[in-house]
């Protein structure tokens, strides 16, 4: 864990034995190479959980403002600002890039967040979203969609942005694997946990060779969306 490659810190919240170690390694990896082609100055994570993504990324950026619920973080001082992503706490124009990951499928009105989310980024900044399509249920009772490359294509240009870049994470192994891994550490049975675990480890392993071999994207677990505010159009005088 240097400081040379801090994402490093990020990893190693999702051990080998987690049920979302792989669906974590494809997200990540796809994050950090978007964040380094569109990310830069100042940053705003919408639901930044405890903050873990500014390992990923927080390099990229020269200011990392966390924003989320006080009720939803087990870590409170991660949170640089308290708000709702219907109602951020920021300035219109304040931010030069934002970061919002697996946050959308919990909000009612996902178009509304998106315009805040519009608002407080700059004309020509950058966003970069995480949306699940293929997923189990989680964080219930707020769990309220899955989404298409398609659906999201709709949303996001009618909340006002340019569409640059819509990716699937993973193919049909992954998902399968990460939702197979999933199943198993639902059960709650304390005898079985030391089976489990190394079940998992060898299920994120085995479903890694298999998506490496063959990767069909309409089966992937979600996307992951680049977006731009449109700058202001300039219009030269005429000499």
């Amino acid at each position: 864990m240097t400081s040379k490659n801090p994402s490093r810190r990020y990893y190693a919240h999702y051990p080998l034995s987690h049920p979302a170690w792989l669906a974590v390694r494809l997200a990540g990896a796809r994050i950090e190479a978007a964040a380094t082609r569109h990310f830069r100055g100042s940053l705003i994570d919408i639901g930044c959980g405890d903050k873990w993504k500014s390992d990923l990324v927080g390099r990229f950026v020269e200011q990392y403002t966390g924003v989320d619920h006080a009720d939803t973080i087990h870590d409170h001082s991660a949170i640089d600002r308290i708000g709702s992503a219907y109602a951020l706490p920021a300035a219109d124009n304040e931010f030069d890039c934002v970061l919002c990951t697996s946050v959308l499928e919990h909000l009612e009105e996902p178009e509304a967040a998106l315009r805040e989310a519009l608002r407080v980024l700059k004309p020509g900044g950058a966003a970069i979203y995480t949306v699940p399509q293929i997923w189990h249920l989680h964080e219930e009772p707020r769990d309220f969609f899955r989404f298409t490359r398609y659906g999201l294509q709709y949303l996001f240009s009618k909340a006002g942005f340019e569409l640059v870049e819509i990716e699937a994470l993973s193919g049909f192994w992954a998902t399968f694997g990460s939702e197979f891994s999933n199943y198993l550490n639902s059960f709650r049975w304390r005898w079985l946990r030391p089976f489990i675990a190394w079940w998992t480890v060898l299920n994120n392993l085995f479903f890694l060779l298999l998506e490496k071999m063959h990767r069909n994207p309409k089966w992937t677990w979600a996307h992951l969306v680049v977006v731009h505010k449109p700058a202001p159009l300039t219009i030269e005088s005429p000499r």
